[in-house]
């Protein structure tokens, strides 16, 4: 997974290529610049990489020569085999290696942050089966739980309402993308979901629906109740 470093708003930086404002729409780069954030097949993002279909017309032979040169850093190797998929790689290292299952890349990214975007449900399963943590933050603000698989990370008490620098949390995320219905019933039906979280445009999820997305009806669901309306 190729990451580009992040500004203080948890946005991708480009060296000097990008300027952006106090007052940056995050949500309208993701819509143009989604490329630039890790992608995978079940994950919020859309569209994958040139990086991504490179790597599916690798062969067994080349992972294998990959970990060989790893094996002497099994830090390293945990990491990549997370984002590549490698399961029976994991599952060897992780019994071996238990205090690795929290290791981190020069980004503060975890295995855990590397299986979760890159939508590898089983190798999400067996890090957090080996002790991951959940609540792990990236140097931008990053959790897990803001990828795709906020089923699964749920059941694990990671937290709901997680914001990145940008004041972004996983329900801002899945209000502005027209695919994530079953997502955003899910985090809306959550007693700890609080929907009155306002990004650093000082929206909330239900304004960022309302605009941009065909499910905004859905936030009916948590109103009246404890957390905060969902009003503008």
């Amino acid at each position: 997974m190729e990451k580009e470093k992040g500004n203080d708003d948890g946005i991708p930086d480009q060296g000097n290529s990008l300027d952006f404002s106090e007052r940056f729409n995050q949500l309208e780069f993701l819509e143009t610049h989604g490329h630039l954030i890790p992608t995978g097949t079940q994950s919020l993002w859309v569209g994958n990489s040139d990086e991504d279909e490179e790597q599916d017309e690798k062969n067994e032979e080349w992972y294998q020569l990959q970990e060989k040169t790893m094996e002497k850093d099994p830090s390293k190797l945990l990491l990549w085999a997370a984002e590549k998929n490698r399961l029976t790689t994991v599952q060897r290292l992780l019994p071996e290696k238990a205090t690795h299952v929290n290791t981190r890349d020069e980004d503060e990214y975890t295995p855990l942050h590397h299986a979760a975007y890159s939508g590898h449900v089983d190798i999400v399963q067996e890090i957090i089966s080996q002790g991951a943590d959940a609540h792990a933050v990236t140097v931008d603000g990053w959790t897990p739980l803001h990828s795709a698989l906020v089923s699964f990370l749920l059941q694990h008490d990671a937290d709901i309402n997680a914001q990145t620098k940008g004041l972004l949390a996983p329900l801002h995320l899945t209000a502005g993308n027209r695919g994530s219905k079953d997502t955003l019933e899910l985090l809306l039906v959550n007693c700890y979901i609080k929907p009155g979280l306002k990004n650093n445009l000082e929206e909330t999820a239900f304004d960022i629906a309302r605009r941009t997305s065909i499910y905004h009806y859905l936030f009916e669901m948590v109103e009246g109740c404890a957390n905060s309306s969902p009003q503008s």
